[in-house]
């Protein structure tokens, strides 16, 4: 059976596009994107592992916009963002009572599954990458727990990046984004409002972005954090529109019965 044309999603567009903007950031940089990559100084050879995860983030987000290049590219990119969930694996069990370790387990695993979402979206159909599609992007509501435990846990943490000027105040809305991801990660889950929950939880994270991320950059343009900061913060956004898009498209392409719950 002939390969299926390769759709081009927004989603996989902002995904591979946040790739190339965290590779570029490594090599101006000379540089990890911050802490969240977990390569520590003292790492042999540091400055050649940092240019080679750049490149790597390179050729992979802009290979998969492409048809023919889109299943490696994917297939790069799961396997550059698992070494980094592996690095922090080790944080885990160093202290493994510290929540925020876990937490970056999830925020790289995202990324891992957005990564396999793509690949089996632009595997031909009736294979088995293809029929994966649908549990994988399932399993990225495990991640959306985590954003919500993570939330509520630093709670006056995550109520400090809330701009002051939003009414009707930072706490409100720390709690607020915290109840929708545990909102979200339900519906993923059990595939109850699947689509929906995907796309709203897309505007959430893509919503920080705009409101936290770009701020902060226009104001310290000097410093390396903010970019690294808005190079996470967009692959983030492109991960969970990767996950949206998939299954909304399968929603769309009638796999789900009418009056049933979505595949999710």
């Amino acid at each position: 059976m002939p390969d299926p044309v390769h759709k081009s999603k927004l989603g996989t567009c902002v995904f591979g596009g946040a790739a190339i903007a965290l590779g570029i950031i490594g090599f101006v940089s000379r540089d990890f994107a911050t802490d969240w990559q977990r390569v520590g100084a003292g790492v042999p050879h540091r400055l050649a592992l940092a240019w080679l995860a750049a490149a790597c983030e390179i050729a992979g987000g802009a290979a998969i916009l492409w048809k023919r290049t889109a299943r490696a590219g994917a297939a790069l990119l799961a396997v550059l963002y698992a070494v980094f969930v592996l690095l922090w694996v080790q944080q885990v069990f160093k202290a493994p009572l510290i929540y925020d370790s876990w937490g970056n387990v999830f925020e790289e695993l995202s990324l891992v599954i957005a990564a396999l979402v793509v690949l089996a979206s632009a595997s031909p159909r009736d294979t088995a990458w293809a029929r994966s599609e649908a549990p994988i992007s399932r399993v990225y509501g495990i991640c959306v727990i985590s954003y919500a435990l993570v939330h509520f846990i630093y709670l006056r943490g995550a109520a400090s990046y809330v701009p002051a000027w939003i009414p009707p105040g930072q706490m409100f809305w720390a709690v607020a984004t915290g109840v929708c991801f545990a909102l979200a990660a339900a519906a993923i889950l059990s595939g109850v409002r699947a689509g929906l929950a995907a796309r709203l939880l897309t505007a959430e994270i893509v919503g920080f972005e705009l409101l936290v991320w770009i701020p902060k950059l226009i104001s310290a343009p000097h410093m390396h954090f903010m970019w690294a900061g808005n190079g996470i913060s967009l692959v983030l956004c492109g991960a969970v529109w990767v996950i949206a898009d998939s299954i909304n498209n399968r929603e769309k392409q009638g796999h789900t019965p009418a009056g049933a719950p979505s595949a999710g």
